[in-house]
Protein backbone atom coordinates (compact mmCIF):
# COMPACT_ATOMS: atom_id res chain seq x y z
CA UNK A 1 0.00 0.00 0.00
CA UNK A 2 2.76 2.48 0.79
CA UNK A 3 4.68 1.30 -2.46
CA UNK A 4 1.50 1.95 -4.27
CA UNK A 5 1.10 5.58 -2.70
CA UNK A 6 5.05 6.58 -3.16
CA UNK A 7 4.46 5.45 -7.00
CA UNK A 8 1.31 7.81 -6.81
CA UNK A 9 2.91 10.71 -5.91
CA UNK A 10 6.28 10.08 -7.82
CA UNK A 11 3.90 10.83 -11.04
CA UNK A 12 3.00 14.21 -10.29
CA UNK A 13 4.28 15.29 -13.36
CA UNK A 14 3.13 12.67 -15.62
CA UNK A 15 0.20 12.94 -17.62
CA UNK A 16 -2.99 11.02 -18.17
CA UNK A 17 -1.62 9.20 -21.17
CA UNK A 18 1.40 8.02 -19.78
CA UNK A 19 2.30 4.25 -18.94
CA UNK A 20 3.38 4.80 -15.71
CA UNK A 21 0.83 6.76 -14.80
CA UNK A 22 -1.75 4.16 -16.02
CA UNK A 23 0.11 1.77 -14.53
CA UNK A 24 0.60 3.40 -10.75
CA UNK A 25 -3.29 3.93 -11.60
CA UNK A 26 -4.29 0.68 -11.99
CA UNK A 27 -1.95 -0.70 -9.03
CA UNK A 28 -4.28 1.82 -6.63
CA UNK A 29 -7.34 0.45 -8.37
CA UNK A 30 -6.42 -3.28 -7.63
CA UNK A 31 -5.75 -2.81 -4.33
CA UNK A 32 -8.38 -3.64 -1.54
CA UNK A 33 -7.60 -2.06 1.60
CA UNK A 34 -8.48 1.32 -0.26
CA UNK A 35 -11.93 2.36 -0.27
CA UNK A 36 -13.37 3.86 -3.53
CA UNK A 37 -17.22 3.86 -3.22
CA UNK A 38 -17.93 5.63 -0.11
CA UNK A 39 -21.39 5.30 1.17
CA UNK A 40 -23.16 8.12 2.74
CA UNK A 41 -23.97 7.87 6.47
CA UNK A 42 -27.73 8.09 7.48
CA UNK A 43 -28.26 10.64 10.12
CA UNK A 44 -29.24 9.92 13.63
CA UNK A 45 -33.41 10.28 14.16
CA UNK A 46 -33.72 13.20 15.53
CA UNK A 47 -35.65 13.57 18.93
CA UNK A 48 -38.83 14.44 19.42
CA UNK A 49 -39.65 17.91 19.85
CA UNK A 50 -41.25 17.53 22.98
CA UNK A 51 -38.03 15.79 24.29
CA UNK A 52 -36.29 19.08 23.05
CA UNK A 53 -38.83 21.57 24.90
CA UNK A 54 -38.02 19.34 27.94
CA UNK A 55 -34.05 19.38 27.64
CA UNK A 56 -34.04 22.94 27.13
CA UNK A 57 -36.67 23.56 30.08
CA UNK A 58 -34.39 21.55 32.81
CA UNK A 59 -31.37 23.54 30.95
CA UNK A 60 -32.92 27.00 31.71
CA UNK A 61 -34.02 25.60 35.33
CA UNK A 62 -30.94 23.68 36.42
CA UNK A 63 -28.25 26.53 35.00
CA UNK A 64 -28.71 28.78 38.12
CA UNK A 65 -28.39 25.76 40.12
CA UNK A 66 -25.25 24.74 38.57
CA UNK A 67 -24.04 28.44 39.28
CA UNK A 68 -24.53 28.19 42.87
CA UNK A 69 -22.96 25.36 42.91
CA UNK A 70 -20.16 26.39 40.78
CA UNK A 71 -19.38 29.29 43.08
CA UNK A 72 -19.80 27.56 46.11
CA UNK A 73 -17.33 24.96 45.31
CA UNK A 74 -15.02 27.75 44.37
CA UNK A 75 -15.37 29.23 48.02
CA UNK A 76 -14.00 25.81 49.20
CA UNK A 77 -10.44 24.62 49.86
CA UNK A 78 -8.69 23.02 47.17
CA UNK A 79 -8.43 19.80 49.34
CA UNK A 80 -10.00 16.88 48.12
CA UNK A 81 -11.37 15.61 51.64
CA UNK A 82 -12.30 19.26 52.96
CA UNK A 83 -14.75 19.48 50.12
CA UNK A 84 -15.93 15.99 50.46
CA UNK A 85 -16.56 16.97 54.38
CA UNK A 86 -18.34 20.82 53.24
CA UNK A 87 -20.61 18.93 50.86
CA UNK A 88 -21.82 16.49 52.95
CA UNK A 89 -22.54 19.00 55.50
CA UNK A 90 -24.12 20.90 52.91
CA UNK A 91 -26.56 17.92 52.13
CA UNK A 92 -27.27 17.51 55.71
CA UNK A 93 -28.63 20.79 55.78
CA UNK A 94 -31.00 20.37 53.21
CA UNK A 95 -32.13 16.94 54.17
CA UNK A 96 -32.91 18.72 57.35
CA UNK A 97 -34.51 21.49 55.93
CA UNK A 98 -37.06 19.93 53.48
CA UNK A 99 -38.32 17.71 57.07
CA UNK A 100 -38.90 20.69 58.53
CA UNK A 101 -40.74 21.93 55.36
CA UNK A 102 -42.87 19.11 55.19
CA UNK A 103 -43.30 18.84 58.93
CA UNK A 104 -44.68 22.62 58.24
CA UNK A 105 -47.27 21.50 56.14
CA UNK A 106 -48.36 18.53 57.84
CA UNK A 107 -48.55 20.15 61.07
CA UNK A 108 -48.46 24.21 60.68
CA UNK A 109 -45.42 24.81 62.82
CA UNK A 110 -41.36 24.27 62.27
CA UNK A 111 -40.03 21.94 64.14
CA UNK A 112 -35.82 20.77 63.99
CA UNK A 113 -35.77 16.83 63.72
CA UNK A 114 -33.87 16.91 67.00
CA UNK A 115 -37.10 18.08 68.54
CA UNK A 116 -39.33 15.95 67.60
CA UNK A 117 -41.93 15.68 70.28
CA UNK A 118 -42.22 11.97 71.57
CA UNK A 119 -46.01 10.92 71.72
CA UNK A 120 -47.23 11.53 75.66
CA UNK A 121 -46.52 7.36 77.11
CA UNK A 122 -49.25 6.05 78.91
CA UNK A 123 -49.12 6.23 82.49
CA UNK A 124 -47.54 2.89 83.74
CA UNK A 125 -49.55 0.86 86.32
CA UNK A 126 -47.98 1.17 89.90
CA UNK A 127 -47.24 -1.58 90.89
CA UNK A 128 -47.63 -0.90 94.37
CA UNK A 129 -51.75 -0.14 93.46
CA UNK A 130 -51.81 -3.45 91.73
CA UNK A 131 -54.56 -5.79 93.13
CA UNK A 132 -55.12 -9.37 92.20
CA UNK A 133 -58.29 -10.32 90.43
CA UNK A 134 -60.81 -11.12 92.35
CA UNK A 135 -61.76 -14.55 90.74
CA UNK A 136 -57.92 -15.99 90.85
CA UNK A 137 -57.58 -14.63 94.32
CA UNK A 138 -60.87 -16.54 95.28
CA UNK A 139 -60.12 -19.53 93.63
CA UNK A 140 -56.62 -19.63 95.28
CA UNK A 141 -58.32 -19.03 98.80
CA UNK A 142 -61.22 -21.95 98.18
CA UNK A 143 -58.43 -24.24 97.17
CA UNK A 144 -56.58 -23.22 100.83
CA UNK A 145 -59.68 -23.51 102.34
CA UNK A 146 -60.32 -27.29 100.62
CA UNK A 147 -57.04 -28.07 102.32
CA UNK A 148 -57.52 -26.77 105.34
CA UNK A 149 -61.50 -28.33 105.66
CA UNK A 150 -59.35 -31.76 105.66
CA UNK A 151 -57.31 -30.61 107.96
CA UNK A 152 -54.38 -30.13 106.06
CA UNK A 153 -53.40 -26.94 107.38
CA UNK A 154 -49.59 -27.05 106.91
CA UNK A 155 -50.57 -27.66 102.90
CA UNK A 156 -53.34 -24.53 103.06
CA UNK A 157 -50.74 -22.24 104.46
CA UNK A 158 -47.86 -23.71 101.82
CA UNK A 159 -50.67 -22.77 99.03
CA UNK A 160 -50.78 -19.36 100.49
CA UNK A 161 -47.15 -19.07 100.29
CA UNK A 162 -47.11 -20.18 96.64
CA UNK A 163 -49.45 -17.31 95.72
CA UNK A 164 -47.95 -14.75 97.68
CA UNK A 165 -44.73 -15.43 96.11
CA UNK A 166 -46.47 -15.17 92.50
CA UNK A 167 -47.82 -11.33 93.82
CA UNK A 168 -44.59 -10.49 94.83
CA UNK A 169 -43.23 -11.69 91.13
CA UNK A 170 -45.90 -9.75 89.90
CA UNK A 171 -45.35 -6.44 91.86
CA UNK A 172 -41.47 -6.99 91.90
CA UNK A 173 -40.72 -8.16 88.17
CA UNK A 174 -36.83 -8.28 88.84
CA UNK A 175 -36.59 -9.43 92.55
CA UNK A 176 -37.93 -13.09 92.35
CA UNK A 177 -35.73 -15.54 90.54
CA UNK A 178 -35.68 -19.28 90.39
CA UNK A 179 -33.10 -19.44 93.25
CA UNK A 180 -34.58 -17.49 95.45
CA UNK A 181 -36.05 -18.53 98.88
CA UNK A 182 -38.87 -17.58 100.79
CA UNK A 183 -35.88 -16.41 103.81
CA UNK A 184 -34.89 -14.13 100.44
CA UNK A 185 -37.91 -12.52 99.93
CA UNK A 186 -38.38 -11.95 103.54
CA UNK A 187 -35.45 -10.13 103.88
CA UNK A 188 -35.82 -8.10 100.66
CA UNK A 189 -35.75 -4.44 100.85
CA UNK A 190 -37.41 -3.73 97.89
CA UNK A 191 -40.37 -5.07 99.32
CA UNK A 192 -42.36 -2.25 101.44
CA UNK A 193 -41.87 -3.29 105.15
CA UNK A 194 -45.28 -3.96 105.97
CA UNK A 195 -45.37 -6.68 103.30
CA UNK A 196 -42.41 -7.95 103.97
CA UNK A 197 -43.31 -8.45 107.53
CA UNK A 198 -46.76 -10.46 106.21
CA UNK A 199 -45.53 -12.28 103.31
CA UNK A 200 -42.56 -13.54 106.32
CA UNK A 201 -45.33 -14.66 108.71
CA UNK A 202 -46.64 -17.30 106.65
CA UNK A 203 -43.27 -18.01 105.03
CA UNK A 204 -42.20 -18.93 108.89
CA UNK A 205 -45.33 -21.05 109.29
CA UNK A 206 -44.53 -22.64 106.43
CA UNK A 207 -40.61 -23.55 107.51
CA UNK A 208 -42.04 -24.64 110.61
CA UNK A 209 -44.55 -27.26 108.98
CA UNK A 210 -43.17 -28.30 106.03
CA UNK A 211 -39.58 -28.37 106.70
CA UNK A 212 -38.99 -27.93 110.62
CA UNK A 213 -41.51 -30.94 110.86
CA UNK A 214 -43.92 -28.62 113.55
CA UNK A 215 -47.66 -29.78 113.26
CA UNK A 216 -49.90 -26.27 112.46
CA UNK A 217 -53.29 -25.82 113.90
CA UNK A 218 -56.50 -23.86 112.69
CA UNK A 219 -55.00 -21.06 114.97
CA UNK A 220 -52.07 -21.30 112.47
CA UNK A 221 -54.44 -21.02 109.71
CA UNK A 222 -56.34 -18.48 110.06
CA UNK A 223 -53.19 -16.35 110.96
CA UNK A 224 -51.95 -17.16 107.46
CA UNK A 225 -55.19 -16.67 105.80
CA UNK A 226 -55.51 -12.81 107.20
CA UNK A 227 -51.68 -12.21 106.87
CA UNK A 228 -52.08 -12.97 103.15
CA UNK A 229 -55.43 -11.08 102.85
CA UNK A 230 -53.79 -8.17 104.27
CA UNK A 231 -50.46 -8.53 102.01
CA UNK A 232 -52.65 -8.97 99.11
CA UNK A 233 -54.32 -5.62 99.49
CA UNK A 234 -52.55 -2.13 97.63
CA UNK A 235 -51.96 -0.39 101.34
CA UNK A 236 -49.37 -2.77 102.25
CA UNK A 237 -47.67 -2.24 99.56
CA UNK A 238 -47.76 1.78 99.88
CA UNK A 239 -44.91 1.53 103.47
Amino acid sequence: MNGVIAAFFGLQQATAGDPRFVAAHRALRGDSSVQFDLQSVTPPPEAPAWLSTLGHWFETVLRPIGRLIAWISSLMPAAPYARILLWTLIAAALAAFVWMAVQRLRTGAWRLPLWRRAPPAAPAEDADDWAPDAAPARRWLDEADAFAARGDYAQAIHHLLLRSVEDIERRRPRLVRPASTSRDLSAADAIPASARDLFGRIAALVERSLFGGRAVDAVDWSAAREAYATFALPKAWRG
